[in-house]
């Protein structure tokens, strides 16, 4: 089962980094391994682009992105600041390539021959997969996604669960975004709650325990039937006012159901 680990990281929840801003020949040129944009001068050291893009991802995972500075990722990888510039410009390119490198290591199940929503279901589960192994890539601001090879496979492997369903070409993207959209979603709010919780320093169930009789001594349930009856009987549900788990998969049907309509009208 996906997010049942505890994710114990620093700034987790406000998403302050975005891809798609740094300049955009070399950063094209870096992603796509061109020669042009290999280092011409200070000194060699056997770095390479992949052992940057790897140093600063698990430095992410670890610490989160606001961790991921070109100083620190130097120190990890035993080098001045300076030797690191020549490899790559800065921190935006950086995470356009962490990205990109993220999505190319994203395991892709063949769904072939399977009903639609079988297969996308397995998009939205592996891309859940994705947040809970690099939580920084659910915080990080993609609106202009890294235009690497993982990022184009990822692109080409999802476009193929809606592919030959009668839908048109801007509506087949227009459907994987929509799908897209609620997975990241989601995986925003449990790292929330999971840095809630670490902030806090007590569980869901701790803090309940301790607010609800508090809430009980204030609150007149006459005066607010329906939350009462509504929220009783949801924190009897989940455990507590809100389960991502729970919340993913019946999303994730809605969701389905939303595209089965316009599914079913093309077909």
């Amino acid at each position: 089962m996906y997010f049942v680990r505890s994710w114990k990281r620093k700034n987790a929840v406000v998403a302050t980094d975005v891809t798609g801003t740094g300049d955009p020949a070399r950063t094209l040129a870096l992603l796509w391994r061109d020669p042009s944009a290999a280092p011409r001068r200070g000194p060699q050291r056997g770095l390479t682009v992949d052992a940057v893009v790897s140093a600063a991802t698990a430095l992410a995972d670890e610490e989160g992105l606001s961790a991921v500075t070109m100083r620190r990722v130097a120190q990890i990888l035993g080098v001045a600041a300076m030797t690191l510039y020549t490899y790559v410009p800065g921190k935006a390119e950086l995470l356009d390539l962490m990205l990109d490198a993220a999505y190319g290591r994203m395991p892709r199940a063949d769904t072939s021959g399977q009903p639609w929503r079988a297969r996308l279901t397995a998009v939205a589960d592996e891309n859940r997969a994705l947040f809970d192994a690099h939580p920084w890539t659910a915080a990080l601001a993609a609106v202009r996604p890294p235009l690497g090879p993982g990022s184009i496979a990822k692109y080409n492997h999802e476009l193929s669960a809606l592919d030959g369903l009668g839908l048109a070409d801007v509506e087949m993207d227009d459907c994987l975004a929509y799908l897209l959209t609620f997975v990241q979603a989601n995986a925003r709010t449990l790292i929330d709650a999971q840095a809630t919780e670490q902030a806090s320093a007590m569980t869901d169930a701790q803090w309940w325990a301790t607010a609800g009789p508090l809430l009980a001594e204030v609150l007149d349930p006459s005066s607010y039937p329906l939350a009462v009856r509504v929220g009783t009987a949801a924190g009897s549900a989940h455990g507590s006012a809100h389960d991502p788990t729970h919340a993913y998969s019946f999303g994730l049907d809605r969701v389905l159901d939303g595209l089965e309509t316009l599914i079913g009208r093309r077909a």
